[in-house]
């Protein structure tokens, strides 16, 4: 299992948020990801918020990574999200739909953390699920 496999499957499957801080770096940056303001998410604290605040918008979250390939220190990931919208997290009254959308995340790591991260998810899909 990849550290990339293991992390969606510990902090997106079974939602445990302790392993954010087991598996990054201190100085850890997550790229292409954003808070519903618009703000970018930019280190591990503000990524914890993005979890939490997604959590709290989503239930039956899961992540089933299709792929991954590592090249030296880099890991990417296939992955297919999907969720059921039940909070009101995301700046929407929750809807009770079921989304499904696909990504990749391109991890670069450092002692067998995550020191940075590159994401780019379909959540302009996950929006339109919503508001369909």
């Amino acid at each position: 299992m990849t550290l990339l496999e293991k992390w969606f499957d510990e902090v997106w499957n079974k939602g445990h948020a302790e392993a954010i801080d087991e598996m990054t770096t201190s100085s850890f940056r997550a790229h292409g990801l954003e808070h519903p303001d618009g703000t970018e998410v930019q280190g591990r604290d503000a990524f914890k918020a993005f979890h939490k605040q997604f959590c709290s918008s989503f239930t039956e979250i899961h992540a089933d990574v299709q792929q991954t390939v590592t090249e030296g220190e880099l890991t990417v990931a296939r992955c297919v999200m999907t969720g059921v919208h039940t909070g009101d997290g995301l700046g929407l009254p929750a809807t009770g739909k079921r989304v499904t959308f696909t990504g990749m995340c391109l991890a670069r790591l450092e002692d067998g953390k995550v020191a940075e991260a590159w994401n780019n998810f379909d959540l302009a899909l996950m929006y339109r699920q919503l508001q369909g």
